[in-house]
């Protein structure tokens, strides 16, 4: 039998920023956020969801994820819808309800439609 010890290396994990894992298609792996005390809160990823802007004529990403953490305010199971700012890597919770509404209405026809969560559940 062939001695595997030399081929089969742990993978070298390099630090990913958060927007980058959500967008990466082929990662499915939990994301991880800090809350204003520098806790940890992981979010299990559900969807990407580009909405139009019809002022501007252009496209703004909302993720959807849901705590794996518990995390006060949201309950067991519940999503939370996040702006995704690419230029600056930023991330940012979305609190108003017309944005919101609207991402779970794109999400529910994508889902519908059969193409809504690029497999991300």
């Amino acid at each position: 039998m062939k001695d595997l010890r030399d081929e089969i290396k742990p993978k070298k994990m390099k630090a990913v920023d958060p927007i980058s894992q959500i967008l990466d298609e082929e990662n499915y792996d939990n994301v991880v956020l800090y809350d204003p005390d520098k806790k940890p809160i992981e979010f299990e990823q559900v969807a990407v969801i580009p909405v139009d802007d019809e002022k501007t004529d252009e496209q703004t990403l909302y993720t959807i994820m849901i705590p794996v953490t518990p995390m006060q305010g949201v309950s067991e199971g519940e999503g939370v819808v996040f702006k995704l700012n690419e230029a600056s890597h930023d991330i940012e919770v979305v609190n108003d309800e017309k944005i919101i509404d609207k991402v779970l209405e794109i999400y529910q026809q994508l889902v519908t439609e059969g193409g809504g969560d690029k497999g991300k559940k």
